[in-house]
């Protein structure tokens, strides 16, 4: 009879515990950290690797794990379970204040504390604040802010404890304070995918791990329900306004592992309950989100409201006005020109599309100088503040983003300009129409009076917009609107290379290659072999060849604009090399949300923020960082924008971004890398796109192969919308609107 081997037994984990020196990293969304800690009996700081909510140097450390001997890094403690507590030293409390964990202490004010309070600083602060008013400089506003800051830590700190054990990192709950306060964890508690609703950087994903730990079943309803949402929002993201119901079910049956029966039910509970509207597409069953459905509804009501009105500047005769702004201008304006002119002055709603150096600002602005003559009065606008100003710039006349023309209040987070409270024009011109998206274009028209005219300008052959739909794209496809499309490049854009290679590649032909000379042109291509030569000769060009060639600024003036996000030739990726040689050694360094930011970084709004007015895609630089108060100052379009360290989620790096951010911005120079490795989003439109953002210099390094995958590839992104067949059922009510009137 043979013996049993014993079972296997683990070994028991190891105790650890000191104090924290420093972190070296710390991811906000998952936990994960890498710390340098001060263990009793070793000369030297012992590197600990875990997760937690929350770690701030000073801080006594608790953990249990195993020594592990990591190939890169050498002798490390993974702990498995890892605690902190506020220190007890005097040395630890000092540091443990003054990492900029409560807004208001930093390094010089937590001196000050311990040196007055000693160990009962704590108490101090949480039960005595008025001793605080003790101390040199310190009056009643820091006074305030700091025992205001304590008590929010506080809170803070013990919902992170109850959402820390739910998956949820530290920065995450700070938001979900900010949003809920007190209410956190009975709201999270009683449906956890409300998160990926009202909580910007919560996805579903976190939501559902959320709610698994609370024991809510994974085939529930109420799962179901928000998983099919979920799936929709998604569709959203990628600017669709609609999916087809069948393809919707298989995407949420394959993402919650549900029998489609539930899926089914759920899909009828949220049309039920109005968060989804079923419509046709094309024959097909489609879903919409309930706010798009509206927002596609709305634009082709307003557009029709408008039609049945004639233009408020009554009639004006082409054949005498375009004469007479000739003249005034010294201009001679080309047939379509001139064809796009008087259909504007002659309507109510007018489209002018085109691309680079076809004349669209001459046109404009003759459109304008005829009006203003006429006392006409006009609004002129724009989706961001770029574009806005550039406006501005080419017509010589005030122009506003759309935000600010429809005055947003961000308290209300709506619209103080409305149809219950209209604009006060004649005329609204709208440019870089390509880039506003269904809500925002349903918004401006429901505050455009019946009696004014709409003036739509932009180039529909560039990306549509980040946002859900394809408005331009739309009006124009519908038919039912007044559309002059210019198409003449005329002879002294002609001489730039970059305007004649956008229009090459925008007719499906390879852009042309500069031959180096003595005469720089402003437009290279550089054919490459591989991704690792591209972002080599990238780095060179931005980093060398353009400040000396050109004396072009690598921050200021360069933009490095990339199909995609990750990979090697992605965003991300690109951002940390650019940040390591054009600013490696600016301080204070901090590090939130996986990026490291100094003063001088270049970086990029993420997300709409209607309370500081910045927007998605919006550019600037940091000039100052505060760790007292734990703020970071950003300059973005001439202006000081103000951060909480909670709040960088908000921003990510942009020595590189996205072409997709890049929409409505131009840059003096443009630098594109382009490899076979993003075929996925390889397309004309993204390549067109990126190449009309440059305004003095376009470098295109790319792998051929490549570059005649994006040239010749079109419309496999087509977006699912719903809007052309809802204009042309609109306007053909009002033609029988207008029958049935004269008759």
């Amino acid at each position: 009879m043979t013996e049993r081997s014993p079972p296997y037994q683990a070994p028991a984990p190891e105790h650890l515990s000191g104090s924290i020196e420093r972190v070296t990293f710390h991811s906000q969304e998952s936990g994960f950290c890498v710390l340098r800690v001060k263990v009793r009996g070793q000369r030297d700081l012992v590197t600990v690797i875990g997760s937690a909510a929350c770690v701030t140097p000073g801080e006594y450390l608790e953990c249990q794990g195993e020594w592990i001997n990591d190939r890169q890094h050498g002798l490390q403690f993974k702990a498995a379970q890892l605690r902190s507590v506020p220190p007890s030293t005097l040395e630890g409390i000092e540091r443990y204040l003054g990492s900029g964990m409560v807004k208001g202490i930093g390094p010089h004010f937590a001196r000050k504390l311990v040196h007055a309070f000693g160990e009962r600083v704590f108490d101090v602060i949480e039960d005595n604040p008025e001793a605080l008013l003790t101390l040199p400089g310190i009056g009643p506003k820091r006074q305030a802010r700091v025992t205001s800051a304590w008590a929010e830590q506080k809170v803070i700190r013990e919902i992170m404890v109850f959402l820390q054990s739910h998956g949820v990192g530290t920065a995450r709950a700070v938001r979900i304070y900010k949003t809920y306060g007190d209410e956190a964890i009975a709201r999270v508690t009683e449906n956890p995918y409300r998160l990926a609703l009202d909580i910007h950087g919560i996805g579903f994903k976190t939501a559902d791990a959320i709610a698994q730990r609370l024991g809510i079943a994974p085939d529930s309803l109420m799962r179901a329900q928000a998983g099919v949402r979920h799936c929709l929002q998604e569709v959203a993201g990628n600017g669709h306004c609609a999916a087809f119901r069948e393809v919707l079910a298989e995407q949420a049956v394959k993402l919650l592992e549900i029998p489609p029966p539930v899926i089914e039910q759920a899909i009828r509970a949220e049309v039920r309950e109005e968060n989804l509207v079923e419509e046709s597409i094309d024959a097909r069953p489609a879903l919409f989100l309930t706010p798009l459905q509206r927002a596609e509804q709305g634009i082709a009501l307003g557009m029709r409201r408008l039609q049945l009105r004639l233009p408020p500047w009554g009639h004006i005769d082409p054949e005498r006005a375009i004469p007479w702004v000739e003249g005034r201008t010294g201009l001679n304006l080309s047939p379509s020109q001139r064809t796009a002119v008087a259909a504007a002055i002659k309507g109510k709603i007018t489209v002018i599309t085109g691309g680079p150096g076809v004349g669209k600002t001459t046109v404009v602005r003759s459109i304008l100088d005829i009006l203003a003559a006429k006392g006409v009065e006009m609004l002129l606008c724009a989706p961001t503040g770029r574009a806005a100003k550039r406006l501005a710039e080419s017509t010589g006349r005030e122009a506003r983003t759309i935000h600010r023309l429809l005055e947003f209040d961000p308290k209300a987070m709506g619209f103080k300009r409305d149809q219950y409270s209209p604009l006060e024009t004649h005329l609204v011109v709208v440019d870089e129409c390509s880039m506003v998206d269904v809500v925002l274009m349903n918004q401006l028209l429901r505050a455009v009076p019946t009696a004014a005219a709409v003036l739509l300008v932009g180039d529909v052959d560039q990306l549509p917009s980040v946002g859900p739909g394809a408005v331009l794209a739309d009006l124009i496809g519908s038919g039912v609107l007044p559309t002059c499309r210019l198409t003449e490049v005329f002879r002294q854009a002609a001489a730039s290379r970059i305007i004649v290679n956008a229009h090459r590649i925008n007719a499906g032909r390879m852009p042309e290659r500069a031959e180096e000379g003595p005469v720089d042109s402003d437009f290279y291509l550089i054919p490459c072999t591989s991704p690792e030569e591209i972002q080599d000769r990238l780095m060179r060009v931005v980093l060398e060849r353009i400040p000396q060639r050109f004396d072009l600024d690598p921050v200021a003036d360069v933009q490095v604009l990339t199909p995609m996000n990750r990979g090697g030739l992605g965003a991300r990726s690109l951002n940390v090399a650019l940040q390591q040689r054009l600013n490696p050694t600016a301080t204070p360094r901090i590090t939130r949300f996986g990026w490291t930011y100094a003063p001088g970084d270049k970086v990029i709004q993420l997300v709409n923020n209607y309370d500081k007015e910045v927007f998605n895609g919006d550019i600037g630089r940091i000039t100052a960082i505060d760790q007292e108060d734990g703020l970071v100052q950003v300059e973005i379009d001439g202006r000081q924008v103000e951060y909480d360290l909670g709040e960088l989620d908000e921003l990510s790096l942009a020595y590189a971004t996205t072409i997709h951010k890049a929409q409505g911005s131009e840059y003096p120079a443009v630098v594109i890398p382009l490899a076979v490795q993003h075929y996925m989003l390889l397309e004309r439109n993204l390549l067109y796109t990126a190449v009309t953002r440059g305004r003095r210099l376009v470098v295109l390094i790319a792998e051929p192969r490549a570059l005649a995958m994006a040239v010749k590839r079109v419309g496999s992104n087509q977006r699912l919308t719903r809007l052309r067949q809802r204009l042309l059922e609109a306007m053909a009510d009002a033609a029988e609107l207008t029958e049935s009137s004269l008759s």
